[in-house]
């Protein structure tokens, strides 16, 4: 399933709660929604990956040299509970960024990060993260950056916030295009590039 991130009406055939005035583009890929790094995001009543054991989740997004040093942008979370699913970039000086994902529920949780792994601002970029039943991954462009083993259980329903964390701190700035959401682990083949 795709939600195709080009208007505030609907994501995904969900009408998002649109926090801020993020704005729909137009850029060199086609529409986006562009986020300030303040106060802009979307929530969507849905968590689509609700129920799976395997899963993978892709984002297609282009991060602003000038961001928020820790944005966490992605962010699914399930109902009445701290389980949850994060993708998040770190910017630093000289315009770069680094992946930070992190994976959470009372069985165990893990964060994938490496500062040196970094990445150029202002580029389209497609993030993943893939939990295959045993181990966590992070993906930038189809390449596998982290790997480590997680103790998981399926999320059940929640929602999830584009652009902010849902609790509406570390807001994003630069533009979205689209997230992916797959109910297995998917081969670096069959990522989405940027």
């Amino acid at each position: 399933m795709t939600w195709h991130v080009d208007n505030l009406a609907s994501i995904g055939g969900h009408a998002p709660r649109v926090e801020g005035a993020p704005k729909v583009v137009e850029t060199d890929r086609g529409k986006a929604v562009q986020f300030d790094g303040v106060r802009d995001g979307l929530e969507i009543p849905d968590l689509p990956l609700a129920g799976a054991r395997e899963f993978t989740i892709e984002i297609v997004f282009r991060p602003d040299a000038d961001g928020p040093a820790e944005q966490r942008f992605l962010h699914l979370q399930e109902h009445a509970s701290e389980s949850r699913f994060l993708i998040e970039t770190r910017v630093r000086p000289g315009s770069v960024w680094y992946l930070d994902t992190y994976i959470q529920t009372e069985l165990g949780n893990c964060t994938l990060v490496d500062p040196q792994k970094t990445h150029p601002a202002g580029a389209w970029t497609a993030a993943a993260l893939s939990y295959d039943g045993r181990t966590m991954r992070h993906y930038v462009n189809g390449r596998e950056e982290l790997a480590r083993e997680l103790a998981f259980r399926p999320l059940g329903p929640g929602r999830t916030s584009i652009g902010m964390r849902l609790n509406r701190v570390h807001w994003f700035k630069g533009a979205i295009r689209s997230v992916r959401f797959t109910p297995r682990a998917l081969a670096p083949e069959e990522l989405l590039g940027s």
